[in-house]
């Protein structure tokens, strides 16, 4: 696939992976009149101080959860209200409404540190002149607020008409000059492909090298069609990361890797179909990851058999598979074929989900409403929270029974009432 060797000695097996057809060539052709003007971003805020001001400001000016804003200013801080507030002000007179607002500042909080007179302003002027209504202003800005970041009037005119255009679900042909050539032209192929606006937005207002390039982007695009990720999923933008960043020789290392492990190559594809990280990650790291879980007391096979169920578990760093896997098998007393058997146990949080499952497991057991034996790692950790209370917790009669494992499941900081109305939604 990626080297004449590579190809020659895995032909026969990789055919049957290619099972998305898709004439990229021809999309390519259809936007090479595409030229744009270069663009540069804002230059990062320092965000260590006034974190406490920030999320201050930001719950009691936004209304957003205190989880939310304290996230929110570990990306961006301030120490006092005048600029924010100045923005604030300012996207209220366009007709952004509060909650408007806070979609946007939540997707780009940078903007709360623009100068709202001189940078914000004039920019959202530029725009009305382009020919945006104050709906359609309304609408480009809460989809894709980064274009307010944007220097320099060709470059936002390029976003703008993009997004614009990308909104109406139109075509169009443009002739401009500058270094967005190749990222519009490339962003537009991908939309022809049925890459969601979402994604699509993502990687325009990003400064990754994905789609700066042509020829190596157009190669690493009929890499990962051939491969056949759905051009419709964040996989296929992940896979093309990995591929786009990666050289020939040293995808065909990692091949190897899994190989002696005793993975076929159809095998390894649609584990990298299933998690385009595990192709992502060093050989060094692979290699890591194996003798992490050999240490651990499973077999090559088994390691083998838990990849292909969840490719992610490879990913993980070994100080956290260690931990969970003492929990599972130590405390919980599940033996290592059924963490084996339920491999994505890896990926849940030991603090959220893992923890307070199993202490109110363990504390039936102790009560002697559960037999000796654990249930199935599946039936505790994979079902949604609504099930697993079901299952466990409210269907028991005793109402001080209930209160204590509800109480052991919330860690106290939901009431029975707030969590039952919860589960009625």
């Amino acid at each position: 696939m990626y080297s004449l060797t590579f190809c020659a000695r895995r032909s026969l097996e990789f055919q049957k992976w290619r099972n998305l057809r898709v004439s990229v060539q021809n999309a390519f052709a259809l936007f090479n009149s595409f030229s744009f003007a270069s663009a540069s971003d804002l230059s990062l805020r320092d965000g260590r101080k006034g974190n406490n001001f920030t999320v201050s400001y930001l719950v009691n000016s936004l209304g957003l959860a205190t989880k939310l804003a304290e996230s929110i200013s570990r990306k961006v801080s301030f120490e006092e209200k005048g600029n924010p507030d100045s923005v604030l002000k300012l996207l209220r007179s366009h007709g952004f409404t509060d909650s408007q607002i806070s979609s946007i500042i939540t997707d780009y909080p940078r903007l709360l540190i623009l100068d709202a007179k001189k940078s914000l302003g004039p920019r959202l002027q530029f725009l009305q002149s382009r020919g945006a209504s104050s709906s359609e202003l309304i609408q480009i800005v809460s989809t894709v607020p980064k274009i307010l970041g944007k220097r320099g009037h060709k470059t936002i005119s390029v976003y703008y008409d993009f997004i614009k255009d990308t909104l109406d679900h139109k075509s169009y042909e443009k002739s401009t000059q500058g270094n967005l050539k190749n990222k519009i032209r490339n962003l537009s192929v991908l939309r022809e492909l049925g890459l969601p606006q979402k994604l699509l937005f993502s990687l325009l207002v990003s400064d990754c090298g994905l789609v700066h390039g042509k020829e190596k982007f157009e190669d690493s695009l009929k890499k990962v069609v051939e491969m056949g990720f759905n051009p419709t999923t964040a996989n296929f933008v992940l896979a093309m990361r990995v591929v786009h960043g990666s050289r020939d020789k040293t995808i065909e290392e990692k091949m190897d890797v899994y190989e002696r492990l005793g993975l076929a190559v159809g095998d390894v594809w649609e584990m990298f179909k299933k998690a385009p990280s595990s192709l992502g990650i060093s050989k060094e790291k692979i290699e890591n990851s194996i003798e992490t879980f050999l240490g651990l007391g499973f077999t090559r096979d088994e390691f083998a058999m838990m990849v292909m169920r969840y490719p992610q578990c490879i990913v993980y760093s070994a100080e956290m598979v260690k931990k969970k896997n003492e929990f599972f098998v130590k405390k919980m007393n599940w033996s290592l074929k059924a963490v084996v058997s339920n491999p994505s146990g890896f990926g849940y949080s030991l603090k959220k989900r893992i923890t307070p499952r199993c202490n109110v497991i363990k504390a039936l057991m102790s009560k002697g409403l559960l037999r000796s034996k654990p249930p199935p790692m599946s039936s505790v950790l994979a079902i949604t929270d609504k099930d697993f209370l079901n299952k466990y917790v409210m269907m028991h009669n005793d109402k001080q029974l209930v209160h204590g494992l509800m109480a052991i499941f919330t860690g106290d900081r939901v009431s029975l009432t707030d969590k039952k109305a919860h589960l009625e939604q």
